[in-house]
């Protein structure tokens, strides 16, 4: 089994509809995770039934009992994040102010205040329109750890294509170079980067590419919309050359990207040319594991 992760370094690239794309092309052969928890849409292509939905919890979050609370607004004093709100003459915590460093909890006289485990989001292992099963995610409304929950995610993957003797992991990881960057490439067998012929483009294909070999795993480059600026389209071949990188493919600009998105589609579903491209990009993803 290989841990194939997709990744940008920004948002818009495509990315998201090519790692559907490469779920369709496999089938029930791979089992796909949706790892951008902060901004999950993988759902929209693959439609899944969010079934076996588990909540998650990571960090913690102050309560403030007030039967026990004496008005004695230290916890207020103390607290850095302005949490601590008193409405109607009751002394309550703002739960999206609240970072659970227990500050409050530590100076509170009356032991009114415990500090309780925070609902940050829901898991699902769920079965898709294709048959195929979907791990993915949702983050809670202001939470933090979206690190943590990737990381999940990606347990909850490894497990159950072990279960099923999937051949591939296709992960579709978060945009950028932070901490759930990081917890979605970690432990892949290869990293797929979706980039674009523009400067932040170029910029971000670089920093996303320092953090993966960081990790010292191989990586191969798909440009989107390619024809839209030749010249940096070059720079990025060169600079791919420079560095050992692979082009897996070059995909022209179209906007049935965005119509197949609108349609709840894959593109490959949707556009005869770009489904040959993005084969070739499966093949050359294919031909490079292979030899791992």
């Amino acid at each position: 089994m290989k841990e194939i992760v997709v990744i940008s370094g920004k948002g818009g690239t495509g990315k998201t509809s090519i790692t559907a794309s490469f779920a369709k092309i496999n089938g029930k052969e791979a089992l796909t995770a949706d790892c951008d928890v902060d901004a999950a849409d993988m759902h929209l292509l693959l439609q899944p039934d969010f079934d076996n939905k588990k909540d998650f919890y990571s960090g913690q979050l102050a309560y403030i009992n007030p039967e026990k609370c004496i008005n004695c607004f230290k916890c207020k004093k103390a607290c850095q994040f302005d949490a601590v709100e008193v409405i109607n003459d009751t002394f309550q915590i703002n739960e999206l102010n609240c970072e659970g460093c227990g500050y409050c909890y530590h100076v509170c006289p009356s032991q009114a205040i415990t500090m309780k485990d925070a609902l940050a989001g829901e898991t699902y292992l769920s079965k898709t329109r294709m048959g195929t099963t979907l791990a993915h995610a949702a983050l809670g409304i202001g939470a933090d750890n979206s690190g943590k929950l990737v990381t999940e995610v990606k347990n909850m993957a490894k497990k159950e294509a072990e279960r099923q003797n999937s051949a591939y992991i296709l992960v579709d990881g978060t945009p950028g170079i932070g901490c759930p960057v990081t917890a979605s490439v970690t432990g892949a067998n290869y990293v797929v980067i979706v980039t674009e012929p523009s400067l932040s483009g170029q910029h971000d294909l670089e920093r996303a590419y320092e953090l993966v070999k960081n990790f010292s795993i191989p990586a191969g480059c798909i440009i989107n919309k390619n024809n839209l600026n030749p010249d940096v389209t070059k720079k990025i071949k060169s600079w791919a050359k420079e560095n050992g990188i692979k082009i897996l493919a070059e995909i022209p600009y179209n906007e049935n990207f965005v119509k197949s998105l609108t349609d709840g589609m894959t593109i490959i579903e949707y556009d005869e040319k770009l489904n040959k491209l993005i084969h070739q990009a499966w093949d050359n993803i294919v031909e490079d594991v292979g030899g791992l």
